[in-house]
Formats: C-alpha cells, structure tokens, sequence
C-alpha cells in the first residue's frame, strides 16, 4: 500500500490519491515518514531522568577524569623501577621485567588496561555508578599485587646473598592503586544533586 501523506502543520492524514494540499492550512502534503514527530508525540515521551542522560566523552567530573588519569599513570608505573638489586649483581627490575618472569605480576598491567576503557565507556551517572564494584575490584587487585610482591621476597642466586631495595615504580602503584579504590567508591557521585540538561516543564516525574 501507498504511505499516507499528512499536513506538515495540523499532520491530518490523506491517501496519496485524496489530496496533494491540505484543506485546512494550504500547506503541501507530504509522505508521513519523512515528518519530524509532532509536538503532542514529544510531550508524551517519557523525560530522560538526569542520571541516564549521556555526558560527553571528555566529562571527567564524578571521577571520571581522576580514575583515567590514574589508569595511565598506573601504566606509566608499570615500566618504572620495581626493584634496585646491590648484590650479587647490580640490577634494575621494573614491573615489566618482573612480569616476564612471574606470570601473576601481570596483574597490575592489566588491571588498568582494563580499567581504562571501563571508565571511559561509562557515559552517564547511572553507568558510573553501576561500574564501582568492578572499578573497586580492579583496583583492590593491584594493591593486592604489590603486597604480594613485598612480602614474597626474591630468593638468592647460585648460593650468593642477596641484597636489594625496593624502587619508586612499586610505590607509586601501590599509591595509585589506593587511589583508585577511594575514587571507585565515589564513582558517579550522589543522585540527589543532579542537573538535568534537557528543557522541563517542572512537572515530569523523574525518579
């Protein structure tokens, strides 16, 4: 069948074979799938609460910035020195190279690779604060990591004592990684202070 054709003002409907001009406004009729959604259409829909609206890519209030920022600073850590060995050799392990050697140091590597993305792809408040639990989970695996690390002390070398001192890198990912288990709690902040960007008329239910 034909589609109907309507008014583009009063949007009253005719078969393509009625009418080519409304009778009422004067106006050409045109095919009704191609008319934007009348006004009384857009007043019935349902308001967007504030906390599913989409924010932009480069938001970075409600932690969304300072857990992106301590993704990539969590990186950067991961080729940092872990380790300064004194004897038997002089020696500079970072996380890498201590990963190429213990496949559960990759851990913090990969926590923040994930961790990255995860944050990035929460564009609403409702997203961010769905995701704390895993942002948390992330990050508590990191600290875990590092503890584990500290407290598994490297063993000596062809009967030879060991002496060594650990470096700056595991620090800063041990610091990072507190951090990003305080802001993961706080991720998306409260939703009783939002501000809506759409126009309202004051009397939408939103929540």
């Amino acid at each position: 069948m034909p589609a109907l054709v309507a008014c583009p003002f009063c949007r009253e409907m005719f078969e393509p074979s009625e009418a080519r001009v409304c009778p009422e406004c004067g106006l050409a009729l045109e095919d009704i799938r191609k008319l934007p959604p009348s006004r009384e259409a857009l007043e019935d829909e349902e308001p967007v609460p504030p906390e599913m609206e989409t924010v932009p890519f480069t938001y970075v209030g409600r932690g969304r910035g300072p857990l992106v920022m301590i993704a990539v600073l969590g990186l950067v850590a991961f080729f940092l020195p872990w380790m300064r060995e004194t004897a038997p050799e002089l020696r500079v392990f970072t996380g890498f190279e201590f990963a190429e050697r213990l496949q559960w140091m990759w851990a913090p590597f990969v926590s923040w690779v994930v961790m990255l993305p995860l944050v990035l792809s929460r564009r609403s408040i409702h997203a961010m604060r769905g995701a704390r639990l895993a942002v948390g989970f992330l990050a508590a695996i990191v600290i875990m990591t590092v503890i584990m690390r500290v407290a598994v002390v490297p063993e000596s070398t062809r009967n030879l004592p060991r002496r060594f001192a650990w470096a700056y890198g595991l620090h800063v990912t041990f610091v990072l990684g507190l951090l990003a288990l305080g802001v993961a709690t706080r991720f998306g902040g409260r939703v009783d202070d939002l501000r809506s960007k759409e126009a309202r008329k004051g009397d939408e239910m939103l929540h």
